[in-house]
This record gives structure tokens, C-alpha cells and sequence, in this order.
């Protein structure tokens, strides 16, 4: 195939990846999250909140998690309910090929819906930086994304994964409010907008940095097992 071809090619390929990959359903988490968001802003404002970076990042941490939900965990199982997982188990590095670029399209479609939301925030709450925003959320979006993927190619199954994931997010939400885990990089959930009273810039700095790094790391042996899981043909058949 030519490079020509692959280009011409290429519109399609992702039209048909994407449909797999929402199922026809993501247009109502996009929604759900849309109208989460703006209830939350609807709040902050009605209550007189302190309204500032930190908020805005609060805001949209549930709508971001609740994006990359659907396609994380049931995207498995999107593909056996679809009868194409036999097929995909053809193709020479499967795991590669078609899940890899699966992910990538699935976190360039929330990064670009992040962009859109925090240009919202910034019309409506507080002037925020839309790329920056974006690029901070991402971080826990990919750590929670990739775990969640890793753990539907070893239930295979989605409503099982939706169910662990659910478990695993509150417990996390728990431990990052306890005054050992939540200055620290350690916590998922940590605020990079969000400085804590007598902190000097120049540590809270560095613990931000730590914190984005052990995320990607995660992130990237999430990814790594889950995509190894998929090798494990006779799981899936």
C-alpha cells in the first residue's frame, strides 16, 4: 500500500474505529458529562464559591473521569458483543495495531473535549489557560483509563470492570483526603492548581512534577499489561 492509499484510507479507518470504540453510546456520556459540568458550575456560583484555577480543575475532574469510562471499559467487550474479536485475533500484533491506535484516538477525543470544556469555564466562571487545563487533567484521565482498560482484558467482562473500577475510585477518593497522601505525589487526585497554605512554591513545584511523572509511569504499565493480557488468545475465544 502506498502512501497516498494510507492517507486516503485514513479518514475511514478512524470513522470505523471510533464507532466501534463509543458504540453508538458515547454521545450520552458526552452529555452526562457536559450537564455534570455545568451543574457544577451552576453551584460554585449560586454558593458564592472562591472561584479560581483550583475550582475550575475540581469541576472537571468528575466529567473527564466519566468520559473516558465508557470506551475504557467496555471497549473488550464492545468488540465480542460486535463478533470481530475472533478477527482482530488474526491480524499479526493485534495488541498493537488495533488497540494502540484505539487509545491514542480515544485520548486525543477527550483532550480536545477537555480544551472545549475549560474554554467554556473560562466564558462563563474564571479566565483559565484551555491548554494547560487540559494537558493537568490528562494525567489522571490516563491513569484511570489505562487501569481500567488493563482490567476489562482480565474480567472481559464490562459491567465487572465498570464494578471494580467503581470500587477502586472511592477507596482512592478515601485515601486522598487522609493528611499522609494528600500533599503528596502519591495522590491521584492531587490539584496541581491548588496550592496548600504554608507550602513554598519551589516544593509544591516539585511534588506537582512527581506526581505527573509517577502518573505517566502508571499509565504506561497499565497500558503495557493490558495489551500483553491480549496476547492471551485462549482468554478471549
Amino acid at each position: 500500500m502506498t502512501l497516498k492509499q494510507l492517507i486516503s484510507l485514513l479518514p475511514r479507518l478512524v470513522k470505523y474505529n471510533l464507532k466501534i470504540i463509543f458504540a453508538g453510546k458515547f454521545i450520552w456520556f458526552l452529555l452526562a458529562a457536559f450537564l455534570f459540568f455545568a451543574l457544577f458550575m451552576f453551584q460554585s456560583a449560586w454558593n458564592r464559591a472562591e472561584i479560581n484555577e483550583g475550582l475550575i480543575y475540581n469541576l472537571l475532574m468528575f466529567p473527564c473521569v466519566l468520559l473516558v469510562f465508557y470506551p475504557a471499559v467496555f471497549g473488550i467487550q464492545n468488540d465480542e458483543d460486535s463478533r470481530i474479536l475472533e478477527i482482530l485475533f488474526g491480524i499479526p500484533n493485534y495488541k498493537y495495531k488495533v488497540w494502540g491506535i484505539r487509545l491514542l484516538m480515544i485520548y486525543v477525543a477527550i483532550f480536545v473535549i477537555l480544551i472545549a470544556f475549560s474554554w467554556l469555564a473560562t466564558l462563563l466562571l474564571y479566565p483559565v489557560n484551555p491548554l494547560e487545563m487540559a494537558t493537568q487533567l490528562m494525567f489522571p484521565i490516563l491513569f484511570f483509563g489505562n487501569l481500567a482498560f488493563m482490567f476489562s482484558t482480565i474480567t472481559r467482562s464490562g459491567n465487572g470492570t465498570a464494578v471494580l473500577m467503581i470500587v477502586i475510585g472511592i477507596v482512592l477518593l478515601i485515601f486522598s483526603n487522609t493528611p499522609l497522601i494528600e500533599r503528596s505525589f502519591w495522590n491521584i487526585m492531587l490539584n496541581p492548581f491548588s496550592i496548600p497554605r504554608n507550602f513554598l512554591p519551589v516544593i509544591w513545584e516539585g511534588i506537582i512534577i512527581k506526581s505527573r511523572i509517577f502518573l505517566f509511569v502508571a499509565s504506561i504499565v497499565w497500558m503495557l499489561i493490558g495489551l500483553l493480557n491480549l496476547q492471551k488468545r485462549e482468554k478471549f475465544v
